[in-house]
């Protein structure tokens, strides 16, 4: 049986994988549930559950209606080791690496490591960058991190291949929920043709020609989730995967 790492490099060789993010703190487990569901149907490749806070308390019943509800794998994007929630199939196992914030860059995943290994969760190495987004995001202000620069591609080119040369499997340029504007393609363009990895994007995507424009830049995994939660709207969801998938 493929792991879930293996599943999105044979995705994102072939294509684009279209990745919808439901967070535990913006809707009930069931909602949630309900939520992937319909994107699942709509064609996303993976369904991720998290968020910058954990409010609500709910991450290990969201987590158990979600893995309930689709029979794409449900992996983890965790804003810090407490979302940690067994029955998802892997996490994200996140380094910030745009940031300087030891706590993100090594603390939390001291802390995440044996509970990962306790609950059966496959850890996915990621490097995470956050990208200018023209607003003050969720993830920018928890983590007390300074995102890149959006017009100086070469300093995420850096970065994205630091990532690689540590051994991350994945460098995912994240503009933040909330965000006023997305990574630009200009930036994805230049990391892509610079580095061996899948250059994962989210944030700010609201529209099925914005996720096209990412892919066809050079992005091989793409997240939405502002989106089905504000509207939830399977047509839109269909227009989003398809994008995805047909950008590439």
């Amino acid at each position: 049986m493929s792991t879930v790492l293996e599943r999105i490099e044979g995705l994102a060789r072939d294509g684009a994988v279209y990745m919808v993010l439901l967070d535990p703190d913006h809707a009930t487990p069931t909602e949630n549930a309900r939520l992937a569901a319909l994107a699942e149907a709509a064609g996303a490749d993976i369904i991720l559950v998290g968020g910058s806070l954990t409010l609500s308390g709910r991450s290990t019943e969201t987590v158990a209606a979600v893995r309930s509800a689709v029979s794409r794998p449900v992996v983890i994007f965790p804003g810090n080791a407490g979302f940690l929630a067994e029955g998802a199939d892997a996490v994200l196992f996140l380094s910030l690496l745009s940031g300087r914030n030891p706590r993100f860059l090594i603390g939390e995943h001291v802390l995440a490591a044996p509970a990962i290994r306790r609950m059966g969760l496959e850890p996915i190495p990621t490097g995470y960058m956050l990208v200018e987004s023209g607003a003050t995001t969720s993830v920018e202000f928890m983590s007390d991190t300074r995102p890149l620069p959006r017009d100086k591609p070469d300093i995420a080119m850096a970065h994205a291949l630091a990532a690689q040369y540590l051994g991350m499997k994945i460098v995912f340029f994240d503009a933040g929920s909330g965000a006023r504007a997305h990574v630009p393609e200009e930036l994805i363009e230049a990391v892509s043709g610079y580095v061996d990895l899948p250059v994962m994007v989210g944030g700010g995507i609201r529209t099925p020609d914005e996720a096209r424009g990412l892919v066809e830049s050079g992005a091989r995994i793409l997240v939405t989730g502002d989106v089905i939660e504000r509207t939830g709207d399977e047509g839109l969801l269909r227009e989003m995967a398809s994008a995805v998938h047909g950008g590439s």
